[in-house]
């Protein structure tokens, strides 16, 4: 059973956003599912003397289920079926007997694919025909009987609809038998909504399976209950409604006019998006703005996002926030909504009305509307480039550290000025480098940062200063250090900051030459002579270096001492359990993310023990990372092309152990 009033609300929904948003504008033909089954009917036949010619054509419109990044059934069955005919043939008969339980007959096609692989597979890890794939091809075969089967859709479904039938991680088999009957009732349902029906059958089209039993119908649902619906995700509200609507900045008319005339806060640059977007009519895209009165996309966007950080600043005003605690910054400015397919661009802004009043009592007459001749007003004089304010704060949010490691790590750097960032791979090092001088200048000014990578074949004459040629001569070349302590030590009141990735590949000594003085905190500003101009340089004591190294390269173990006793080394760890992290996979809201996570834990804790490996070789977040929402398909992309093979180099004498592991992280997205 299930409640009928949430499973109607859905269902309005649905058909809502059937048509345009979900068949034309969304997916750019949904109809592949059907078109799908019908090239299936059509081609297939288990009595085909060329049976692998047969498959191929069968599931040739299958892409779109069968092929993903870091998941190729449909190339691994084809595989198998030029290999071995006759031994495949014999899965599909076997899978497709109607007689026999549809869990058993699952299993046993599993089983005989793992059999494949292990003959077939040369070096291939996964044959990726597991209880998801065999119910498409179940419901490619008896379209009119099955459904294919996604855990996170069949939960998702029977949560939204108040279903009695429960979808839980670790009951396997249940799910398998309860799936069929949840999406049944929903089916039943489903038939009798007249409205519905004609609008699948509008858009049905010759080379559609006409899904009479609607089936398809009741699968597609529940993907769209999964992927929107849940999530709160509308696509009409998308298209027409202004958002924030439970939000204002408390800004008054007058108040916005005394900040309009405050330079500090609207800069000339500020006044002149306010000001087009007024002419625009009070509402515009970037792209719209941009192409009619000059500067690029960012100008406005970025540039939106620094003016009201500033105006928040001036004025302490309530912040709107995001479900993942991100502040919304434009919206102290516009409400917004996002674009139809008719408009040049893929957000709008609109213009606050009590901010759109406020324009009006200002005099911009001497601000440009147009960048390039069109105004006869003359441009102002440049300023200095206006960038965005980032706090510790922000800090927190990005890079999952906890308050007292950061101030650790500030505080070395800022006494020792020379710092490295050492630890496994994948928890951020060149990440955190970034955002670590972002925050002690308090700004994202990436003119103030250099980075560069050392390798083996690095040389003073990269570094410093060389000859490189120079037509039929050579020329005596500034390296990329050199220079940028030139623009460091020619702007002495600010910091800058040099950042070095793979600081232990590179030969110091041989890089620095006379310079490794210079770089230690005692002997900044201390000039020396070039080797190669004869002329005195410094490192100036505003410029701070950063290094990054990777503690699990076994090549790398010994490093130079010169470098070790120049720098102050800081470990970088994963941060699964740093409160960032815990809000950033709070905020994605997903099952088997969460599941993952936890197998990734136990598998660090397990590397942690190895006596062969240690803490230095844990896997890293930032493999986790950056998401703002979870697809299994990223999910299992990480697991088979960057976790499994790390653990292949790692346990390179120990298959056995990578095996154990690799059927751990990819249960995760089974619910076995």
């Amino acid at each position: 059973m299930f409640d009928e009033v949430k499973l109607k609300e859905a269902l309005e929904a649905y058909k809502k956003e059937f048509y345009p948003y979900i068949w034309e504008d969304n997916y750019e033909g949904e109809n592949f599912k059907w078109i799908a089954i019908k090239t299936f009917q059509d081609n297939w036949d288990i009595e085909a003397a060329d049976f692998p010619d047969m498959l191929e054509r069968a599931l040739s419109k299958t892409d779109m289920l069968l092929v993903a990044a870091a998941f190729f059934p449909k190339a691994m069955i084809l595989g198998f079926a030029r290999s071995d005919p006759e031994g495949v043939r014999a899965m599909f008969r076997k899978l497709f007997d109607e007689d026999k339980d549809v869990v058993e007959r699952i299993e046993k096609f599993k089983a005989d694919s793992l059999n494949m692989l292990h003959t077939y597979g040369g070096k291939a890890k996964n044959h990726f025909q597991d209880e998801h794939v065999a119910t498409i091809y179940l419901w490619l075969r008896y379209p009119d009987k099955y459904y294919i089967y996604r855990y996170g859709e069949a939960k998702k479904l029977a949560e939204a609809v108040g279903s009695d039938y429960k979808i839980k991680q670790g009951a396997y088999e249940d799910n398998l038998r309860n799936y069929i009957k949840l999406y049944d009732e929903v089916r039943e349902v489903i038939s009798h909504d007249e409205e519905l029906i004609s609008l699948l059958h509008s858009h049905l089209t010759d080379d559609c399976y006409q899904d009479t039993t609607y089936h398809t119908l009741t699968f597609d649902f529940s993907f769209y209950i999964r992927n929107y619906y849940s999530k709160g995700r509308t696509l009409y509200n998308k298209y027409d409604g202004w958002f924030p609507t439970d939000y204002s900045p408390e800004i008054s008319v007058d108040d916005w006019v005394e900040l309009l005339q405050d330079k500090s806060v609207f800069t000339p640059e500020a006044l002149k998006i306010v000001k087009r977007m007024k002419d625009y009519g009070g509402q515009a895209t970037c792209t719209q703005l941009s192409k009619k009165y000059g500067n690029t996309i960012n100008f406005y966007n970025r540039g939106s996002v620094a003016l009201a950080q500033r105006i928040i600043k001036k004025t302490n005003c309530p912040l709107s926030k995001k479900d993942d605690g991100s502040t919304r910054y434009w919206s102290v400015l516009y409400t917004g909504k996002y674009a139809s397919s008719k408009d040049d661009g893929v957000f709008i802004w609109r213009l606050r009305d009590e901010l759109s009043e406020a324009i009006d009592k200002v005099d911009l007459s001497s601000v440009p509307l147009y960048d390039k001749g069109e105004n006869p007003s003359p441009d102002p004089k440049p300023t200095a480039p206006s960038y965005e304010p980032y706090t510790c704060e922000d800090f927190f949010n990005d890079v999952y550290m906890s308050a007292e490691r950061y101030e650790m790590l500030r505080e070395l750097l800022l006494n020792k000025m020379n710092v490295i960032l050492q630890g496994p791979p994948g928890v951020g090092k060149t990440f955190s480098a970034k955002k670590l001088a972002y925050s002690i200048m308090g700004v994202r000014d990436d003119s103030r940062i250099e980075m560069v990578q050392f390798h083996q074949n690095y040389s003073y004459e990269d570094f410093i200063m060389g000859y490189r040629p120079d037509g039929d001569s050579f020329k005596l070349t500034e390296g990329i250090f050199y220079s940028f302590c030139q623009k460091a030590g020619e702007d002495s009141g600010r910091k800058y900051f040099f950042i070095i990735d793979e600081i232990n590949r590179g030969n110091l000594s041989k890089i620095l030459g006379e310079l490794m003085m210079t770089i230690e905190k005692d002997y900044r500003n201390t000039e020396v002579t070039l080797a190669y101009n004869g002329k005195r340089f410094s490192v100036p004591d505003n410029l701070y270096i950063i290094g990054m190294m990777n503690t699990a390269d076994r090549s790398l173990a010994m490093i130079d001492y010169a470098l070790r006793r120049r720098f102050s080394f800081f470990n970088i760890v994963p941060g699964f359990d740093s409160d960032g992290f815990k809000k950033y996979q709070a905020g994605l809201k997903n099952e088997i993310f969460d599941a993952l996570i936890e197998q990734v834990k136990k598998l660090n804790k397990a590397i942690a023990e190895d006596s062969s490996l240690g803490k230095d070789f844990m896997i890293g977040h930032s493999y986790f990372c950056g998401r703002s929402e979870c697809t299994d398909v990223w999910m299992r992309s990480v697991v088979e092309f960057d976790i499994i093979p790390m653990l292949e180099e790692y346990w390179f004498d120990e298959p056995k152990n990578v095996s154990n592991w690799a059927i751990n992280l990819r249960g995760v997205f089974n619910d076995k």
